[in-house]
């Protein structure tokens, strides 16, 4: 198992891909799988950086998001998220970053 830590710069993501088509407001943003790697954009508008883990454990990308628990005056939430994918065929997993910009968690890698 290896964690990938979140970068974050405050860098405008400049690429262009292709929305996902099959999964409508499951908080998969975008896709792109092609022959030199792969990029998925997750919503993750409500979290940090620092609330956000990324890891590769064997071939599956793991994501966690996790706030701690706050207070208002009408009570307490605590929201945490958790998402699992198989890594698409080909993909280095040493190559895998992740970047958050603008409420969007990046996770991109490289195929073989």
């Amino acid at each position: 198992m290896s964690q990938i830590e979140v970068d974050h710069d405050g860098n405008e993501h400049q690429a262009k891909f292709w929305d996902w088509p099959l999964h409508g407001g499951d908080g998969v943003i975008r896709v792109h799988d092609d022959g030199t790697g792969f990029e998925v954009g997750l919503d993750a508008k409500y979290f940090t950086e620092k609330e956000i883990t990324v890891k590769v454990i064997g071939d599956r990308l793991e994501i966690d998001f996790e706030h701690e628990q706050r207070t208002d005056k009408f009570g307490s939430i605590t929201r945490k998220i958790s998402r699992c994918y198989h890594l698409p065929a080909g993909v280095d997993a040493g190559s895998i970053k992740s970047h958050l910009s603008q409420g969007i968690l990046y996770i991109r890698g490289n195929k073989q």
